[in-house]
């Protein structure tokens, strides 16, 4: 349980780390 508590974890942060930057670019662009 905690190896799949842990990738799930691993996805979640890289979601939030690739909003940001699409957040970030979208700031740019405009």
């Amino acid at each position: 349980m905690s190896v799949v508590g842990g990738f799930g974890r691993h996805i979640g942060i890289t979601l939030t780390l690739f909003i940001l930057l699409v957040i970030i670019l979208s700031t740019f662009i405009i």
